[in-house]
């Protein structure tokens, strides 16, 4: 057996060693998968200057609501308006609450806020409360916010009080001896005690009589707002003549004109698809009302006519907000469910194209805004690119008028200009946003 002889501060020199050179291993291994991080996040800037892409917030934004309304303009809910109106001028009773809360519950899209703006506005309901205020609530519950809409719909002055106190003071004094009604639109908020100090304050002084109405998509925020049970009313959807008639009258002109017969069929089949929908059935018949080719009409009742541009942004925003709203394992389940390809669009309206699709979309960025893209001329410069494939079975061109065609369907492009003869498109414009 041979003896190590070597001095022990040899050996610990040695192993030293050893752990300096894998430490420093591990340190430029690191080091270089920095500066690899870096050289990625470079090319994503330059990127992003390049195509010109903007960082935007992330989430939903969530509107405002008026209490204005055209009545004519309203189709169905007759029989929910009436409800509401009596449970609002009917006569106080000893065991009904100082403050009755009457709720208006459904998911996004139902008419909540329409039905809440035809009580607002309805005779009866305007010469029964002395006072009447609409608040849009929305997300977050800010309580100073809502008292000094309130203020302001009571037409004081709010601009010198800052704290919750001194409003809600003002508050008190503006509404004593007096019977009013206070609609408050659109309320998630689940936390009773956000609420209550303003409820408080609004019993205090009031009118027997008076009344709050509140709209929610969520029946446990109407128990929290203060309803019973009893005055919690579930909108359904409209009966398929309703519908047909809130989206033909967005849909045409006119009552009776050649059009409208000539596109009444498909009209009646795209209503049906609305699934008793009232922002759906008015969405789309917007989107229609410049169409008068039956190809146009027939090409959104065969397509997921939710995928075109103008109807994302309209009919979906409110499904996206109830989905935005729940907890993320939540989340998880609901894009597990079958109905979650109704939330597709709103992500994937770009990430829906093909890859090659994306490439040219993404080439028309170097154009200027507004810029008028000839089809022709924009295809050309497409193959010129390479982004564009041959194959056996379709050549290059027709790609890419597939490829033009599919930015016009989803709203990437605004048509400007159609050939007369056969309809096909001539020149677009990029849209703005």
């Amino acid at each position: 057996m041979k003896v190590n002889d070597e001095h022990p501060r040899m050996t610990i020199k040695k192993v030293c060693s050893c752990f300096y050179s894998r430490e420093f291993g591990l340190r430029s291994h690191v080091a270089r998968n920095i500066q690899t991080l870096n050289g990625r996040i470079d090319d994503i800037v330059r990127k992003k200057n390049t195509f010109n892409f903007k960082l935007s917030e992330g989430g939903p934004k969530r509107r405002r609501t008026a209490s204005a309304i055209d009545a004519t303009e309203i189709n169905g809910r007759d029989e929910d308006r009436g409800t509401i109106v009596k449970m609002l001028v009917s006569e106080s009773s000893d065991q009904e609450p100082a403050l009755r809360t009457i709720s208006l519950v459904g998911m996004g899209g139902i008419g909540k806020t329409t039905l809440a703006q035809l009580v607002y506005n309805d005779h009866e309901v305007e010469t029964h409360f002395g006072k009447r205020i609409w608040v849009c609530v929305s997300d977050p519950f800010d309580e100073i916010r809502i008292a000094k809409a309130i203020l302001q719909g009571l037409k004081e002055s709010a601009h010198d009080l800052n704290e919750l106190q001194a409003l809600l003071l003002r508050i008190q004094e503006s509404i004593r001896g007096k019977r009013f009604l206070l609609v408050l639109d659109d309320v998630w908020n689940e936390d009773s005690t956000m609420w209550e100090q303003l409820k408080n304050s609004l019993k205090r002084g009031c009118l027997p009589g008076s009344r709050f109405l509140v709209t929610t998509r969520n029946k446990k925020v109407a128990s929290i707002m203060g309803s019973s049970s009893t005055d919690i009313l579930e909108l359904g959807l409209l009966s398929p003549d309703e519908c047909w008639s809130l989206f033909s009258q967005r849909a045409f002109f006119e009552e009776d004109s050649r059009e409208r017969e000539n596109l009444e069929e498909t009209g009646r089949k795209i209503a049906e698809r609305c699934k008793g929908l009232p922002l759906a059935a008015k969405t789309l018949g917007s989107l229609l009302r410049l169409e008068t080719r039956r190809g146009e009409w027939e090409s959104v009742l065969n397509s997921h006519a939710w995928e075109i541009g103008e109807t994302e942004s309209n009919f979906l925003a409110p499904l996206w907000l109830s989905y935005h709203d729940l907890p993320a394992e939540l989340r998880s389940c609901f894009l597990n469910c079958a109905d979650s390809n109704l939330l597709a669009p709103l992500w994937l309206r770009y990430h829906d194209l093909t890859a090659e699709m994306r490439l040219c979309f993404l080439y028309c960025a170097v154009f200027p805004k507004d810029y008028i893209f000839r089809r022709d001329t924009l295809i050309k410069l497409w193959m010129a690119q390479g982004f564009l494939r041959e194959t056996k079975k379709q050549e290059m061109e027709a790609t890419g008028g597939e490829c033009f065609e599919a930015f016009v369907a989803h709203s990437f492009f605004q048509v400007l200009k159609k050939n007369k003869d056969d309809g096909s498109i001539i020149e677009s414009q990029q849209h703005g946003e």
